[in-house]
């Protein structure tokens, strides 16, 4: 996509992380109906995404936090020590304050509920392009 400066603008780069399949394939489509969000890759979890960050290097990685194998709260707390500067944001539909006060001191940036989620998210992530653009 072209800037009005002439130069390409690269699309945010997300990985999508739920173990609920469904979910995620309603999700990717929200994701990449939007010009500057493309979904690097989905995973169903914890470790898989820590894997997938590794290998993929997206941008921003979206994660729900009750997951088996490697649940949410690890998983961003790990993806934040391998990864300063990707955006992590926590997705969950449970309300538990103490769970969104963990997954935040772990290193996620935002606490999404799965509820609020469209417009939340895609203006958190169009929020990343902008300061991409800018910096």
């Amino acid at each position: 996509m072209n800037q009005p400066d002439g130069t390409v603008a690269v699309p945010v780069r997300v990985l999508l992380v739920d173990d609920d399949r469904d979910f995620l394939e309603s999700l990717r489509p929200l994701i990449e109906h939007q010009p500057v969000l493309t979904v690097a890759g989905t995973a169903e979890n914890g470790l898989d995404a820590i894997e997938l960050a590794d290998e993929l290097e997206p941008d921003a990685v979206v994660i729900d936090l009750h997951m088996p194998v490697v649940d949410g709260v690890t998983a961003v707390a790990r993806l934040r020590k391998d990864h300063p500067n990707l955006c992590l944001i926590a997705l969950t539909g449970d309300p538990a304050t103490e769970l969104h006060d963990a997954v935040t001191e772990a290193g996620a940036d935002a606490v999404l509920m799965k509820g609020d989620l469209v417009d939340s998210l895609v203006q958190r992530l169009r929020a990343i392009r902008a300061a991409q653009l800018a910096g």
